[in-house]
């Protein structure tokens, strides 16, 4: 277990973290550090929990516009396969039809020559 040393708007943190992702969790850091910041300046809060609460409502509207948007692409995502699998579906059924039609073709050709004899 290692721990990363966060400063976050002028304070220190100690934060316990697995092995290989110090530098993860020091990058998340800076970014609370400068979303915290960036708030702080607006003069948003009235004091630092506020900051804190607003900071993390920031962030978690931030995480709920990207899921969004990453839902939204799935489903047009899956829509766009929806289509083409049934235009598949479409193409193959036309595909056997012919062929059908085709062999119905040569039965009749076999029986009429075999009348014939």
């Amino acid at each position: 277990m290692a721990e990363v040393s966060l400063a976050i708007h002028g304070k220190a943190y100690g934060i316990a973290c697995d092995d290989g992702q110090e530098a993860r969790v020091r990058e998340l850091g800076k970014y609370i550090d400068a979303r915290m910041r960036e708030i702080a300046s607006a003069g948003a809060a009235t004091n630092e929990p506020h900051l804190l609460v607003l900071t993390a409502l920031v962030l978690a509207d931030e995480v709920y516009d990207l899921r969004g948007a990453l839902q939204a692409q799935m489903a047009a995502q899956h829509q766009q396969e929806m289509a083409h699998a049934a235009q598949m579906d479409s193409e193959e059924e036309r595909q056997v039809v012919d062929a059908i039609n085709h062999l119905a073709a040569r039965i009749e050709s076999v029986a009429a020559r075999l009348q014939k004899i």
